[in-house]
């Protein structure tokens, strides 16, 4: 008996078979000032996401599943965040223990920080066409600042330097639920975090909630400057993340 061929697929079973990788479009890049002196925009040709949101809002959950889900299709991820610079981030974090910075050492501190990481790995990423997953990035740094009394005309020049990223997620949860969620993870609320070096209170819980109220309400003014998206982060992380997936399919595809 003659032995079966196996038929190629065609044409359509092999498009058929790629349609769910979307190869990302090129979109115009565009800095919130003047930008990184002799840098070339065009020559960014990936994509920069970034996800915003207070300790216990879900942030690391959601960006952990889009990392999974991004490179599951194929896009290659990078991830930057706070405090992650090889140049600084390790004095910065020593620097914190004592809970003495002066508002504007912190600012410059942070500023130094992302500086750092925009020149060092979010630009080289993108002119390699990766996708740079940005785990908090100059909007909560601005929120902490103004919140401190720092000057926002000073803050926007100091910022002037940073990329515009294609897509801004704020996940929004009510101070309420979010010092319950801190708790649950780590027995303990951070100095930092419950704006304790901003005299709200002596008492760290009742400081926590006006901070992050605080925090919110700014967040809010922020979005009518910048125009990010704010999610709610109180619902289930299955609903958040399929929010998530079809907003950024629609930044991959352009159309956003």
């Amino acid at each position: 008996m003659p032995r079966s061929k196996t038929q190629p697929p065609s044409r359509q079973t092999r498009r058929d078979d790629t349609a769910s990788v979307l190869v990302p479009k090129v979109t115009p890049k565009r800095f919130y000032g003047q930008g990184i002196p002799g840098l070339d925009s065009e020559t960014l040709n990936g994509k920069l996401i970034a996800v915003e949101g207070a300790d216990g809002s879900g942030r690391s959950t959601q960006i952990a599943r889009l990392v999974q889900w991004l490179e599951a299709t194929g896009h290659h991820t990078i991830q930057v965040g706070l405090k992650r610079s090889t140049l600084v981030s390790e004095e910065l974090e020593q620097a914190q223990q004592g809970n003495i910075l002066a508002r504007t050492t912190l600012a410059l501190f942070y500023a130094t920080d992302f500086a750092d990481q925009l020149e060092n790995s979010i630009l080289p990423a993108l002119r390699a066409g990766s996708i740079v997953i940005a785990d908090r990035y100059i909007y909560t740094l601005m929120a902490r600042d103004l919140v401190r009394g720092v000057d926002e005309t000073w803050l926007r020049n100091l910022y002037g330097i940073a990329l515009a990223p294609d897509a801004v997620f704020y996940l929004e949860v009510r101070p309420e639920l979010l010092v319950q969620r801190v708790f649950a993870k780590n027995q303990s609320l951070d100095y930092w975090e419950s704006g304790m070096d901003l005299g709200l209170s002596r008492d760290m819980f009742d400081s926590f909630l006006r901070y992050q109220g605080l925090m919110r309400d700014t967040f809010r003014r922020l979005q009518q400057t910048y125009g990010f998206d704010i999610i709610d982060g109180e619902r289930s992380p299955d609903a958040i993340n399929q929010e998530l997936q079809t907003r950024i399919e629609a930044v991959l595809a352009g159309k956003a």
